[in-house]
């Protein structure tokens, strides 16, 4: 099940992407990509994995490479940017889940999430972080708004 990691943000998901275009070509080992982003690989993985996720790279034997989706998102416009994330998000979770529900509470997603087995956001800080992971990609796209306690999805 593929889920957006809590700790990634879309400004990562582009300084991720730019780096290996701009400076390894488009493609390079994960290592290399560690040492030139100057990050600890465990500040690293999340981004990758969300990356991988929602089809901007793939990941094979270490190497990690930008997919065709990934390069149109770089050369995209914000407005066409916010489109692609849109597109992308609504196959992972928790964006998956919240689009089957059509309008929600953090509260009645996170438990349906833990019912589909979700556990990322099943932790102290699970509720906060299910709320910036809404905001930053699903409201920042437009595939949320949000009114009072209430996400609506806007498709």
């Amino acid at each position: 099940m593929d889920v957006i990691h809590p700790s990634s943000r879309i400004a990562d998901l582009v300084g991720l992407l730019y780096v290996l275009i701009n400076t390894f070509r488009g493609k390079t080992d994960l290592y290399q990509l560690e040492k030139e982003m100057e990050v600890d690989l465990d500040d690293l993985m999340p981004i990758v994995y969300s990356a991988d996720s929602l089809g901007f790279i793939t990941i094979g034997e270490g190497d990690i490479v930008v997919t065709d989706k990934g390069l149109e998102f770089v050369r995209a416009g914000l407005k066409h940017r916010k489109e692609i994330i849109r597109n992308s998000i609504v196959k992972v979770e928790p964006f998956a889940t919240a689009v089957s529900l059509g309008a929600f509470t953090l509260e009645a997603l996170i438990e349906e999430l833990r019912r589909k087995g979700v556990k990322v956001f099943d932790t102290p800080s699970g509720m906060y972080d299910l709320e910036v992971t809404l905001t930053e990609w699903g409201v920042y796209s437009g595939l949320l708004r949000k009114e009072e306690n209430v996400y609506k999805v806007t498709l």
